[in-house]
């Protein structure tokens, strides 16, 4: 399972970023923007693939997996949608293809509508864009983060190993479960855990939700039918809000459509970015 490492750093107005590129440098660019409470290695397998054809770029957002996670450190949607603005401009990436899960979809799109940044084509994958968004779990936490962060580290294990889990419908491999929990334990990551929740505020999605209609580059939005995080009905609102959007449902596949249905997934994104 430590078959995928982030060997590059950035160092961003949010703090330190790992990020990674795979495939032909002079191929077309594609870059993965993972969700939350997730990392980029949710991508290991789809990355690998689309590195045969395309120059790949995937990376942790601060806060999140290898990248920096501090005390008082902004990891909100508006934070991450300006460094994700910034890697672009780092990475020297024009009118790269982007891909982007859950509060990825969010960073992506606000990076586009606020912040100037130029796509070629846009999947997004059981994004965070429309509200109301937040399942009461996560509405709890983040009404309570100071009393959560002071649960006893083992009760912090079990809480996030239930809630990572609960994003796939078949369940996700034991090894993998380990791998996505393993950024938030240990004193740091409790804390990180907690703190990006806390700041995940719905007002960042109200303030582009209406601009949706203003999108011009295609896009492709994929969902799985069985996502109990953000219901199969918002892929469909979606959708309809973007003019040139085509939709993509995945049977059998839940929140977590990249562990879920990766076979799936890849040959829908193939078919788009190609």
């Amino acid at each position: 399972m430590r078959d995928w490492e982030l060997s590059r750093t950035f160092d961003s107005s949010s703090g330190e970023v790992r990020w990674e590129r795979l495939g032909n440098p002079a191929a077309p660019p594609v870059v993965l923007l993972h969700g939350t409470p997730f990392s980029s290695y949710v991508w290991r397998s789809i990355a690998r693939a689309l590195a045969a054809h395309h120059e790949v770029f995937v990376w942790d957002m601060p806060g999140y997996g290898a990248s920096a996670k501090l005390d008082g450190q902004d990891v909100s949607l508006a934070a991450q949608g300006r460094v994700f603005t910034e890697l672009l401009e780092h990475w020297g990436a024009a009118e790269p293809l982007v891909v982007a899960h859950d509060f990825g979809g969010a960073v992506a799109l606000r990076a586009h509508l606020l912040h100037g940044a130029r796509y070629r084509r846009l999947a997004l994958v059981d994004p965070v864009a429309l509200a109301p968004w937040g399942s009461p779990f996560f509405r709890l936490v983040g009404e309570h983060f100071k009393v959560f962060e002071q649960l006893p580290p083992d009760l912090h294990r079990v809480l996030v190993r239930e809630y990572v889990s609960s994003a796939s419908s078949p369940g996700l491999h034991p090894a993998v479960l380990d791998r996505l929990v393993e950024p938030w334990l240990g004193e740091d990551g409790q804390r990180a855990f907690y703190r990006q929740i806390a700041q995940a505020d719905q007002r960042f999605t109200d303030e582009i939700q209406e601009h949706y209609g203003s999108i011009s580059v295609p896009v492709l939005v994929c969902w799985g039918e069985d996502d109990t995080w953000i219901p199969v009905t918002k892929a469909h609102e979606l959708a309809a809000r973007i003019p040139t959007a085509e939709l993509h449902l995945l049977p059998g596949a839940g929140h977590l459509v990249q562990e879920d249905t990766p076979a799936e997934l890849t040959a829908a994104l193939l078919n788009f970015l190609t």
